[in-house]
């Protein structure tokens, strides 16, 4: 049975990056996770997918409302890190996103 989250805000940002640079930046987006993300409030979860062709990096990240990661965006030490893997990343696009159901194996 799908469980409902309406209002969850969800952010899937893509990022374009040479295949030499991968990893760098992946390692980069977990540590500013672990050591800032996660002590903002309203943060949920944040999750890393690399593409098998080392072109891509991909964060998946909830938060409790858009209000919430609206004000992450403006807090310095998360634009610090923003502006790194800015500097990282060839390109990236940020699409924001209501989670409306989840399902899981039984």
């Amino acid at each position: 049975m799908a469980e409902f989250k309406s209002g969850v805000f969800v952010l899937i940002n893509t990022f374009t990056v040479a295949p030499a640079r991968q990893q760098e930046l992946l390692d980069m987006l977990v540590d500013v996770t672990d050591k800032v993300m996660r002590e903002i409030p309203g943060f949920i979860s944040g999750n890393f997918h690399k593409s098998l062709d080392g072109k891509r990096v991909v964060n998946y990240a909830q938060w409790q409302t858009k209000a919430d990661f609206e004000a992450m965006t403006k807090d310095p030490a998360a634009r610090e890190h923003m502006v790194k893997a800015g500097k990282i990343a060839e390109s990236f696009e940020p699409v924001g996103y209501e989670l409306v159901s989840t399902h899981s194996a039984k």
